[in-house]
């Protein structure tokens, strides 16, 4: 039992300074001004944010081998390991575009990884089933339209470890769409080259949220709107956003945030360097690229994202850390476990200084921390 003491914390927007956290059995279990009961760990904040642990619903590696090109249980486990360590304790590994045979192995790595994982949360699986006008790295000769037979042979042995999928939904059949979201799978949709009614229509069928606002999808025109303008101008389509100023220019950052507020979430699409397969990823800079230039993933943390936010972005601190906790949560319908701190959710808890530098990583159900400096 850990109480967290001397902190402050963001409840619906509102700065909490005179408080404690306590925390049990990986939950939290109550938020109080009083005295600590008898039996809990001090944990001295120093005055420190206290902000729930990041969820990253996109990404392909970290801290080694690109799960792509690796989709093992060792690869899962060595994520799960460096994210954590980086304040991501949630997030879905993501595999893009490839093979079935592929995604079957990742699937049957996953599976054989759940019953160990920390912050592992499932699969998320990007394609193969997009549009080929809008492939960005994503390789053509595995795009293809959906069929009901090979959805249900890809999902048939999940067991429910697919969690989120990336499609074109203006080329795939209503059946399929059924299918998915009888799965209980969230829906999103990306790597398309649907037109404003067209994703409007998507979203009436099921789909949720939105796979990188602005990257793989048709640029805004004022004589066409097509589907950013869809995403931007729903009441209830989420988003999903990479913050780090090289796939989506902060001003554009900014522009989603005033529109969609609650609705926006941050994603890192981070990849690590590979040198095999389809997915040959070469760092330069701030950015992964492809062998012949095309940008491919990012090489920030959900971290970095915050922190662009609120310095780049004019996003308030409290937005910006529910970017990257809370919302990502109601994206991948989870909000009632995890994102937020209040009693019965997750003690999976971060301590950033007032620059977001990352002092300590709590994990709920393993009740431990990480000491950063």
């Amino acid at each position: 039992m850990i109480a967290i003491t001397n902190c402050k914390f963001f409840k619906e927007g509102q700065l909490i300074t005179n408080a404690s956290i306590l925390t049990a059995d990986g939950l939290i279990t109550a938020i109080t001004e009083g005295a600590i009961p008898a039996g809990y760990t001090i944990e001295d904040a120093e005055g420190a944010y206290v902000a729930p642990g990041f969820i990253d619903l996109q990404i392909y590696g970290s801290g080694g081998n690109l799960f792509s090109a690796y989709p093992t249980v060792e690869t899962l486990r060595q994520m799960d390991e460096n994210l954590i360590s980086k304040g991501t304790t949630g997030f879905l590994a993501c595999l893009a575009t490839n093979s079935l045979d592929v995604f079957s192995e990742a699937i049957l790595a996953a599976k054989a990884y759940r019953p160990e994982a920390k912050g592992f949360l499932g699969l998320h699986l990007e394609g193969p089933f997009l549009n080929p006008k809008r492939l960005g790295a994503h390789p053509l000769q595995y795009v293809h339209k959906a069929t009901l037979e090979e959805v249900k042979r890809l999902l048939d042995d999940a067991d429910g470890v697919v969690r989120m999928m990336t499609l074109a939904a203006e080329l795939q059949d209503e059946e399929v769409i059924n299918y998915l979201l009888e799965q209980g799978i969230v829906l999103s949709l990306g790597h398309s080259d649907a037109n404003f009614e067209q994703a409007n229509k998507a979203f009436a069928a099921g789909f949720t949220t939105s796979t990188h606002l602005f990257n793989a999808m048709p640029p805004i025109h004022h004589r066409n709107p097509g589907l950013p303008v869809a995403i931007l101008n729903h009441p209830n389509a989420m988003a999903s956003i990479i913050a780090d100023g090289a796939h989506v220019d902060f001003e554009m950052v900014k522009l989603s945030y005033k529109m969609m507020k609650d609705r926006l979430f941050l994603i890192t699409d981070a990849v690590t360097a590979c040198a095999i397969g389809p997915y040959q990823h070469i760092l330069n800079g701030d950015r992964f690229v492809m062998p012949d230039g095309t940008i491919s993933g990012s090489n920030i943390t959900l971290r970095d994202a915050v922190s662009n936010c609120v310095n780049h972005c004019a996003i308030p601190v409290s937005d910006a850390l529910d970017m990257a906790s809370l919302h990502p949560a109601r994206a991948l319908k989870i909000q009632d476990k995890l994102g937020d701190i209040a009693p019965g959710k997750a003690a999976s808890l971060l301590l950033l200084s007032d620059e977001f530098a990352l002092r300590k990583v709590f994990v709920a159900g393993v009740e431990y921390l990480i000491s950063i400096n």
